[in-house]
């Protein structure tokens, strides 16, 4: 089972969003822990995967050795990119 870790940004992002969108986030979140690659996607153009819930997109990086998820950004699917 993998650990998830926040940068700083995302998790203030996090933080301000609504309640359910919050609790729908953090339970994709743990699903994710126990079989990652199941549900995130890799990126091409920017190093790291992606996580979709809902409008919403999360950029993590793996780190397999460890087994830690670490979350970079959160953000709306129209801007999460720039």
């Amino acid at each position: 089972m993998y650990e998830i870790q926040f940068d700083k940004r995302a998790l203030n992002f996090l933080n301000k969003l609504d309640i359910l969108t919050k609790k729908r986030i953090w339970n994709k979140l743990q699903e994710c822990k126990i079989k990652p690659f199941r549900y995130l996607k890799h990126l091409e153009y920017i190093e790291g995967y992606k996580l979709r819930v809902g409008d919403y997109r999360l950029i993590i990086d793996v780190q397999e050795k460890i087994k830690i998820l670490f979350v970079l950004k959160i953000g709306k699917r129209s801007n999460i990119y720039d």
